[in-house]
């Protein structure tokens, strides 16, 4: 009698239910599908009830799609997260460029403002290309050429100082 009482509440909810992982109707008019229930025995004995897990799936194959669902989400914003780095360094690149040409600028107007004045013009045209006023005398002093440390030290070593002194006193005296 208990027994079959057990038995048609168990069938009156699954038909409440629509069925042991049957389908039924949701209030939005889809059909919902509720996680299926299986019995298996526990270390102690006793019949356990337990769902197949969340849509069905086991837990291994829920990580293995959460898994690829990660590398997907990593991929999709790896590529985009690359070039908006590599626009940040472009774009400090050309700053300090233009920092360095501003530099250049200022350094540019500031040689054009000293070259206004007349009379630094003239000292530049004296200097660099040699000019004279008109009742100057130029004078061009011409510095004997030193011979190179390698020369100097080859010469040092291979003779004694007082024939280096004679040759240099020959060499430069007149005949």
């Amino acid at each position: 009698m208990a027994g079959e009482t057990r038995a048609r509440e168990r069938a009156a909810t699954r038909a409440d239910r629509g069925g042991a992982g049957q389908a039924r109707p949701a209030p939005g008019g889809r059909r919902v599908r509720e996680p299926r229930l299986t019995r298996t025995r526990s270390r102690a004995g006793t019949v356990v009830a337990r769902t197949s897990g969340l849509l069905g799936l086991s837990s291994t194959r829920r990580a293995a799609i959460l898994a690829i669902v990660v590398c997907v989400l990593a991929l999709t914003v790896a590529v985009p997260l690359r070039n908006y780095v590599a626009q940040r360094q472009d774009l400090a690149a050309v700053q300090e460029q233009q920092r360095a040409l501003a530099a250049e600028v200022a350094q540019l107007e500031e040689q054009k403002a000293r070259l206004s004045n007349p009379d630094e013009v003239a000292a530049e045209a004296r200097s660099r290309l040699g000019y004279v006023r008109p009742g100057e005398v130029p004078y061009v002093v011409q510095l004997p050429d030193t011979p190179s440390a390698a020369e100097a030290e080859a010469a040092r070593k291979g003779t004694p100082w007082y024939r280096t002194l004679w040759s240099d006193v020959t060499e430069g005296a007149p005949r």
